[in-house]
């Protein structure tokens, strides 16, 4: 088995997409719509789902905004250099929320942004990935 893709609900769907392609460098791999029952998928990643795990947006027609609730954590992406995504994000228009450096009680560096629907993004140094708090 391997994990295939997570699914967010969002309520603009060319808002999302724009923010996962523009702003996080992913692809839009796919797109599909349901007349019958009005809804809309766009599949976005930084890779082919044949290889790697991808995010399907979902946009349900007339919906514009959901409850997250407070169950759902965050998406993590490796990256190389945190700092200087953050400034990306932020010079494209994107919220950064939690500043880049160590996580409180270690030394794994992240940073946390949010997509147009409020869903967290944490970004962690690729150097880190996989070691938890650091060491």
């Amino acid at each position: 088995m391997r994990l295939l893709h997570t699914m967010l609900r969002v309520g603009d769907l060319d808002k999302s997409i724009a923010f996962y392609t523009d702003v996080l460098g992913m692809k839009l791999l796919r797109r599909s719509e349901n007349t019958e029952y009005k809804y809309t998928l766009a599949f976005v990643g930084y890779g082919d789902e044949i290889d790697h795990t991808v995010i399907e947006l979902t946009y349900n027609w007339g919906v514009d905004s959901y409850d997250l609730g407070n169950a759902y954590g965050h998406i993590a992406i490796e990256a190389d250099d945190i700092y200087g995504l953050c400034e990306e994000v932020r010079a494209k228009g994107g919220k950064v929320t939690r500043e880049a450096g160590p996580v409180k009680g270690g030394s794994t560096v992240i940073a946390f942004v949010e997509d147009p629907d409020g869903y967290k993004i944490e970004f962690i140094a690729k150097k880190d990935a996989g070691k938890g708090l650091g060491e």
